[in-house]
C-alpha cells in the first residue's frame, strides 16, 4: 500500500479522533488489556486440569487458590486501569460532545458500566466472578437477577462501557477505539470461555445423572 496514502488516510481520521501513534503508554495499555483475560483462561484452564494451584500451592483447598487467583486477577485490572488513564493523558484533547454533555454522559457511562460490574460480581460473589467453576466450585443452578437477566455478559459489556466513560470524562477521543479494542479482545475471550465453562457444567449433569453413577471414571477424572 502506498505509503502516502496511509499518511492521508491517517491526517483523515484525526480530524475526528486526534492520536499520537508514537506514544508508548498507548501500546502499553492495549497490551495490558489483552494480557489479563488471555492470562487468567490459560491459567484457569491448566487449573481445572491439572489442579497446580490447588494441590501444589494450597494443600488441597480449591476455594484459597480461587481467593489467591481473584486477587491476581483484581490487582491486574487495576493496574490496567491505571495504565489506561496514564495513556489518555498523554494523548491529544478534543471535546468529543460540547459541555457540560461531555462530561454527563461520560459520568453516567462510568456509573452505569460500574454498576453492572459491581451488581454482576454481587449476583456470583467471589468465586462466581473469578473462574471458580474451574476450581470445581460450581453454583447449583444459573444466576437469572439483575444484570443477568437484561445482559448475558454483564461484567464484560459493564467493563467495556466504563473505558468509553473515560474516553467522555478525559476528553480524549483515542479512548473510544481503546474501549472497541477492550471490546474485541472480550469477544474473543468469550468464544474461549462461554464453551468451555459449558462444558464443565454439563459435566457435572453427567456425572449426577443415575446412569452414571455407577462408574463413569472419565467424567470424574475431568471433575
Amino acid at each position: 500500500m502506498d505509503s502516502s496514502f496511509v499518511r492521508l488516510s491517517l491526517q483523515n481520521s484525526q480530524r475526528f479522533i486526534p492520536f499520537d501513534l508514537s506514544e508508548p503508554t498507548l501500546w502499553v495499555s492495549m497490551i495490558s488489556i489483552a494480557f489479563s483475560p488471555a492470562v487468567w483462561n490459560i491459567v484457569a484452564r491448566n487449573e481445572y486440569r491439572n489442579h497446580t494451584l490447588t494441590r501444589k500451592v494450597f494443600g488441597g483447598n480449591a476455594r484459597a487458590a480461587c481467593h489467591f487467583l481473584a486477587a491476581v486477577i483484581f490487582s491486574f485490572g487495576m493496574l490496567r486501569d491505571v495504565l489506561y488513564r496514564h495513556a489518555l493523558l498523554q494523548q491529544p484533547h478534543k471535546l468529543l460532545l460540547p459541555q457540560p454533555w461531555n462530561t454527563l454522559v461520560g459520568g453516567v457511562l462510568i456509573i452505569g458500566g460500574q454498576a453492572l460490574v459491581m451488581s454482576s460480581t454481587w449476583q456470583l460473589g467471589i468465586t462466581g466472578t473469578y473462574m471458580g467453576d474451574y476450581f470445581g466450585i460450581l453454583k447449583d443452578s444459573r444466576v437469572e437477577g439483575f444484570p443477568f437477566n437484561v445482559l448475558r455478559d454483564p461484567m464484560y459489556v459493564g467493563s467495556t462501557i466504563c473505558f468509553t466513560g473515560g474516553a467522555f470524562w478525559g476528553e480524549r477521543p483515542i479512548g473510544l477505539l481503546v474501549s472497541l479494542w477492550v471490546y474485541l479482545v472480550y469477544a474473543i475471550a468469550l468464544q474461549f470461555e462461554g464453551p468451555f465453562t459449558d462444558m464443565i457444567y454439563s459435566t457435572r449433569a453427567k456425572l449426577q445423572a443415575p446412569e452414571h453413577y455407577a462408574d463413569d471414571a472419565e467424567v470424574k477424572k475431568r471433575l
